[in-house]
């Protein structure tokens, strides 16, 4: 067939840089995985439980509005599930978004080191993606509105951010979307929600209800520890609901996921020890490397940003690691070579990390 007659996707699509996920295993008599932002403790045991008794059932096709997960979902976080949507993972919704409000000509607006995906997801639209500076390792409001023109349609948030674990506040939060035209979309990326125990942070749904115009994702990747289920969920105005009723998956959600989402919701106290045991030993361990001349920076996520001030100080300490059996996760894609992003495991899994930066020395210290 000659090259011309061949399938052709549209050029931009070739521009794209794959998603790389974190790594798994590594050759040795133990991995510790601290590669990709997975919850601590794996799925609640209520979770486990009901994902199995699916199993005589899988011929069947899961409820396609995922109703009962929507209304659990309500339950739990005080929302009217009619304004929820759930998906195959966050980042599932967040594809929809950007191809339903954004195309050839138009721009969409991410900060420098924001999740990766979102550009993934833009150019996948046709779009272009415009990357606003951030200040200390931080969404910079200002610089966003700055970036904002005519083709703006859509801003991505992650509140927390990924890999950086800052956060805005409230008032930041408001005062960006105050400054945002009203025909522009506000997603706001709040997967790690659970994580944050901060008097000045919020989630997302108070400006959802304010205005037809923003939209908060969710998911159960992180804290309930079903990543491997691919379980999303969003909440936003009726007008973006039905958008999204038009274009999602007949059936984007598994039935296995649908029953282990609805019995996470359920497990006693699960979210309050998860945060308390997050906060615990993602300070330690921020403290620890402190000690030993890394620098850290504030994180409110169940992961820290370790910066080793160059990119083959960072590849040293990746190298040191790996030797160790620990794998962590270097951020170069995200314009970060001279980082390691560290997610907080189980107490052994922390203190294993610490243990072997004690004896590494930062080149040129």
């Amino acid at each position: 067939m000659p090259p011309a007659a061949r399938p052709r996707p549209r050029p931009e699509i070739l521009q794209i840089a794959p998603y790389v996920a974190g790594e798994s295993k590594l050759a040795g008599n133990r991995t510790i995985k601290l590669s990709s932002n997975e919850g601590a403790f794996g799925p609640p045991p209520a979770a486990q439980a009901a994902f199995a008794a699916t199993a005589p059932e899988l011929h069947r096709y899961p409820d396609g509005g995922a109703t009962a997960l929507r209304q659990a979902i309500g339950r739990t976080f005080g929302l009217d599930p009619e304004r929820i949507v759930c998906g195959n993972g966050s980042d599932d919704l967040l594809q929809m978004l950007a191809l339903s409000y954004a195309g050839r000509g138009d721009e969409i607006i991410m900060s420098a080191h924001g999740f990766v995906y979102y550009q993934i997801a833009g150019e996948y639209a046709g779009a272009r993606v415009v990357k606003a500076a951030e200040r200390d390792m931080k969404t910079d409001v200002d610089a966003m509105l700055a970036q904002v023109s005519a083709h703006t349609r859509i801003v991505f948030v992650a509140n927390p951010n990924n890999p950086t674990g800052s956060m805005l506040t409230r008032s930041e939060l408001h005062r960006l979307r105050a400054g945002l035209p009203e025909e522009v979309l506000l997603v706001i990326d709040s997967a790690y929600a659970e994580y944050v125990d901060h008097a000045e942070y919020e989630a997302g749904a108070a400006l959802v209800d304010a205005a037809p115009n923003t939209v908060m994702t969710r998911t159960f990747s992180k804290m309930f520890g079903l990543g491997g289920a691919r379980i999303g969920w969003c909440y936003a105005p009726p007008e973006i609901i039905d958008v999204f009723q038009r274009v999602r998956g007949p059936f984007n959600v598994s039935l296995p996921g649908q029953a282990a989402a609805i019995a996470a919701l359920s497990e006693p106290g699960w979210i309050e020890t998860g945060r308390a045991h997050n906060s615990q030993w993602r300070d330690w361990l921020a403290a620890q490397l402190t000690e030993r001349g890394i620098k850290v920076w504030p994180s409110v996520g169940n992961f820290i940003l370790a910066d080793f001030g160059t990119p083959d100080a960072a590849r040293a300490a990746d190298t040191h690691l790996r030797a160790q059996g620990i794998i962590v996760r270097g951020v170069a894609g995200y314009g970060l070579p001279h980082c390691l992003r560290i997610t907080i495991g189980l107490e052994h899994e922390v203190r294993a990390v610490a243990e072997a930066m004690a004896d590494f020395t930062v080149p040129g210290q």
